[in-house]
Order: structure tokens, then C-alpha cells, then sequence
């Protein structure tokens, strides 16, 4: 199990290397970019099923105790170890990574975005995987860190290079503020690793503060909090995300949106909440006031983008979307309790699988109108997928009513279960705060269903005119986006339905962190 997790972490590093060299003789294919693109389907398909593996071998009676753990001393002067291992916490988040970047892989081998080299473009992508899988994997606050920004770079790449319309200012925007966050964030991990003598997550976890005072715990959930907060993100640290979306080739925003926001929200479970609980406490009523205006504000956004003339942009309104959505997750987070902090690790997963379709869907949309501007697709001779594209159309209704929480579908647990942690917040909370709090997300959710389904309506059934001039024939899901999105479509159902999978995973880890390490 050990070596599973430690080759699931550098593998994908070691074949990004690999996808840069010319390719052997006999696996050239018909071209050497058909050659490296098959070799990013394989090595992400490898890293999948070694996740698989890892979930199967997974002791499910014991959620709570880390599994599959390496450690070994790396830096002894500073105590710093190649410290490796899961829990119900990390695993499915380590396999929701998988499965997007083999989905991503799989569909760019029949639709690589235009740009340089591909060789690039799938190194890239691996360094990507490495440095996600890492993040959600390491325990030591040193390792954290390097995994957190050694995303930054493939990512930065990947919108400017690769992307549409003013990625090179897009991608600026995007590594200027995750940089500047970094920063900040890794004074506070040195901070603490200071004063509690120890970088090892699952030590500090275990001391739960004790060994920190009441200060010392405010300045490092501060410092880390905004470095987190950038990379979540939340309200008003979010200005870069629509842009770095709306420029993103489709499988950079599949990425950006299911895996790289979760680092943010993963870092104040693993960290933040077992490591500086005094700290978390004084602050978590500004955390969630913070959470529940970008509810508002996100859904705000998505209905000025959707309502008619507007040219707005269908990327920029989901990016939009997902400041509202991770406005859920911030908000159980502030609850401190096991029910809104395990609401918060569903609506990560759920998130990650809905938002990742919509924007595999909405670069469809964008490869068949050469738009994703919901005036143009709304016209007269628009989409109109219901009539043009139904398997298309079907598709995007599915996702837009998972993403606004429809009962049965896997948006819907993870808002109610961070609504009720806010109704009945951890000791030491303020609760009519808290329940004010509630309150307005429950406005979100209603705001929410608003801009979703005026997007469908506009996108799916057309403009309503009484003479349409006649519309050229669309293609309708071809076998390459059925086989990139189906998991996603049944995952998110599956959630949906059977909720107890992922929360069985997650409660007794989330138990054992907020009661300080203890069994």
C-alpha cells in the first residue's frame, strides 16, 4: 500500500519527464503527437488505477487512522520528512484527482486545444497531477507546501499557452495572486512549525493547539487562511478565477475547477482546523460571513451574466458559480462542526464531478458554435439543443440541476449538510450569527436555481420566435465526450443516492480531527 500511494504521487512527475523525449521506434503511431498524447492516456489511466487499487485496499472499518504512510527524513536540520499517507479525509479527494486528469487526458488524445507542441501539453498536465495528488497526500507543512505551488507553474502554462482571447493576461492574474498568497501562507506554516517544534500534520494535529498560544494560533490561521483563501477562492480574493476560466482551454478549466480549488478547502481541514483551533475559532464567524456574501455575490454575477444582452460568457458565468458553490464549503469549514465540515468535503467532491461536466459540456457548446456567448447561443439560430442536439442538451440540463441541488443528485448533500452545521455551530460560536448566516445561504440556493435555469431555457429551448430561419445540423455527443463524461454523469448521481459511500469514508476522520487526534 505504501509503495501504491508513493508511485501514484511521483509516477505521473517521472513520465512528464518521459513525455518530452522522442518516442521508441514502435509506438510512434500514425504521427509523434498522436505517440505522446496515447502516452498521457496511458500514464493517467496507470495513475487511475493505482488509485483504485489504493481505494480497495483501503481499511473502510478504520477511516480515521492514516494509511499507506511513508516516512522517511529528508531535511534533518529542520525536521522535515517525506512524510506520505491517506485517510477518509484525503482518498477521495486523491481520487477524484485521478479521474478528472485521465478524462482530461482522454479527451484531449480527439480534441487537443490549438496551440504549441503537444509534447509540452502533456508533460505538463502530469506535473499538474503530481503536484495535485501530492498536496492531498503529504504530511509534513513544509512537503504541503512545495505540492501547493508546484501546480502553479503547469497551470500558468497551460491558460497561456494554450488558451483562448487574453490568456496571457488571464494567466498573469491567476500565478500574481496564488503567488502573493503562497507567500504569506508560508510564513504562517513556518510560524507554526516553529513554535510547535515539529512541520509533521499528523503531530501538530494530535496536539491540537496546545502547544501554540491563543496568538500565535490567530497570526498563523490568518497567514494561512489567506493563502488558502486565494486558492479556494473566497470572496473578494476570487477576481482571478473568472478570467483564468474564461481563457482556460476546456481541460485546464476542468482541472482548475475540480481539483485545484479543493487544495484551498482541503488546506483548512487538514491544517487550520486540527492545527490552530483557538485561532479557528476567533475567526470563523469573519470566514463565514466572507463564505456567505460570496454566495450571494456569485449568484448575483451568474444572473447578470444570464439575463438577455448581457453578452456574457457560459465559462465566465460557472467559473462565477463556483465562487458561489465554495462559498458552502467555507461556510460548513467556519462551523466547526463534524456535520458542516463533512457537508463542506461532499460539496468538494460534488463540486469537482458537476462543475468539472459543465465545463466539458460548455467546451462542446464552444468547438461547435465557436462561441460560448449565451447571446449568441440563445438566438434565433442558436443552440436550441433541445431540437438540434437532444443527448447534448439532456446533458447540460443534467448538470445544471445537479449544480443547483437538485434532491437525488450529489449538489444537494453537501449544501444542506454545511446548512446545518451553520444552524447548530461547534461551542464558543455565536449562533444567531450563525443562523443568520444560514439564512442567507438558503437565499443562495434560490438565487442559484434562478441563473441555472435561465441558462437552460435560453441555451437548450432557443429564443421563443415565431418564424426561425432553418438551422444547420450540429453534431450531437460523439463517442469520445460519451466516454469522457459518463463516469461523471454516474458519480454524480451515485453521490446523489447513496451519500453513505463518501460520508462513511469522511465522519469518523473529520470525528478524530476536531476531537484533536484522538480515536
Amino acid at each position: 500500500m505504501q509503495f501504491l500511494l508513493a508511485f501514484v504521487v511521483v509516477a505521473p512527475l517521472l513520465a512528464a519527464a518521459a513525455a518530452l523525449l522522442p518516442a521508441p521506434p514502435g509506438l510512434k503511431g500514425r504521427n509523434p503527437d498522436q505517440a505522446v498524447l496515447r502516452h498521457g492516456v496511458t500514464v493517467t489511466g496507470a495513475i487511475l488505477v493505482a488509485a483504485l487499487a489504493l481505494t480497495l485496499g483501503f481499511d473502510h472499518d478504520h477511516p480515521s487512522k492514516m494509511q499507506a504512510t511513508t516516512d522517511i527524513s529528508w531535511i534533518p536540520a529542520l525536521d522535515v520528512r517525506i512524510h506520505l499517507g491517506i485517510d477518509g479525509i484525503s482518498l477521495p479527494l486523491l481520487v477524484l484527482t485521478a479521474l478528472l486528469t485521465f478524462l482530461c487526458a482522454l479527451y484531449s488524445y480527439f480534441k487537443m486545444p490549438a496551440g504549441p507542441s503537444p509534447k509540452a501539453f502533456v508533460a505538463l498536465l502530469l506535473v499538474l497531477e503530481s503536484g495535485t495528488l501530492a498536496t492531498f497526500a503529504v504530511l509534513d507543512l513544509l512537503l504541503f507546501f512545495l505540492a501547493f505551488e508546484m501546480v502553479l507553474i503547469p497551470m500558468y502554462f497551460l491558460i497561456a499557452r494554450w488558451g483562448g482571447a487574453e490568456r496571457r493576461a488571464a494567466a498573469w492574474k491567476f500565478i500574481l495572486y496564488t503567488l502573493l498568497g503562497s507567500v504569506v501562507m508560508l510564513l504562517g506554516l513556518l510560524l507554526v512549525g516553529l513554535k510547535a517544534g515539529t512541520f509533521d500534520m499528523v503531530a501538530l494535529a494530535t496536539d491540537n493547539g496546545r502547544g501554540l498560544t491563543t496568538s500565535v494560533q490567530i497570526t498563523a490561521v490568518l497567514a494561512i487562511g489567506l493563502g488558502l483563501a486565494v486558492k479556494t477562492p473566497m470572496w473578494p480574493l476570487h477576481s482571478w478565477l473568472p478570467d483564468a476560466h474564461t481563457a482556460a482551454p476546456t481541460v485546464g478549466s476542468v482541472l482548475l475547477a475540480g481539483v485545484l480549488l479543493k487544495m484551498g478547502t482541503y488546506g483548512f481541514v487538514r491544517i487550520a482546523l486540527p492545527v490552530a483551533p483557538d485561532g479557528m475559532r476567533t475567526l470563523a464567524p469573519y470566514l463565514a460571513a466572507f463564505a456567505v456574501v460570496g454566495i450571494i455575490y456569485g449568484s448575483l454575477a451568474c444572473l447578470a451574466l444570464a439575463r438577455k444582452g448581457a453578452k456574457g460568457d457560459l465559462k465566465r458565468l460557472i467559473a462565477y458559480s463556483s465562487v458561489g458553490h465554495m462559498g458552502f464549503v467555507l461556510l460548513g469549514i467556519a462551523s466547526m462542526t463534524p456535520t458542516g465540515v463533512n457537508g463542506a468535503l461532499f460539496a468538494n467532491i460534488a463540486h469537482g464531478l458537476i462543475t468539472g461536466l459543465l465545463f466539458f459540456l460548455v467546451g462542446a457548446l464552444k468547438d461547435r458554435f465557436g462561441t460560448a456567448d449565451l447571446d449568441t447561443l440563445a438566438g434565433a439560430t442558436g443552440a436550441a439543443l433541445y431540437g438540434r442536439a437532444p443527448r447534448l442538451g439532456g446533458l447540460l440540463a443534467f448538470g445544471a440541476v445537479a449544480s443547483l441541488g437538485l434532491p437525488g443528485l450529489a449538489g444537494f448533500w453537501g449544501e444542506m449538510l454545511t446548512m446545518f452545521g451553520a444552524f447548530d455551530p461547534a461551542e464558543g460560536l455565536s449562533r444567531p450569527a450563525f443562523l443568520t448566516f444560514m439564512a442567507i445561504a438558503g437565499v443562495g440556493t434560490l438565487l442559484t436555481a434562478a441563473y441555472l435555469l435561465v441558462v437552460v431555457r435560453r441555451v437548450c429551448m432557443g429564443a421563443q420566435r415565431r418564424q426561425a430561419p432553418e438551422q444547420a445540423a450540429i453534431a450531437d455527443v460523439q463517442g469520445y465526450e460519451f466516454a469522457a463524461w459518463t463516469p461523471l454523469v454516474a458519480l454524480t448521481v451515485l453521490a446523489g443516492l447513496w451519500p453513505a459511500v463518501l460520508l462513511g469514508l469522511t465522519d469518523p476522520a473529520v470525528q478524530k480531527l476536531l476531537a484533536g487526534g484522538k480515536s
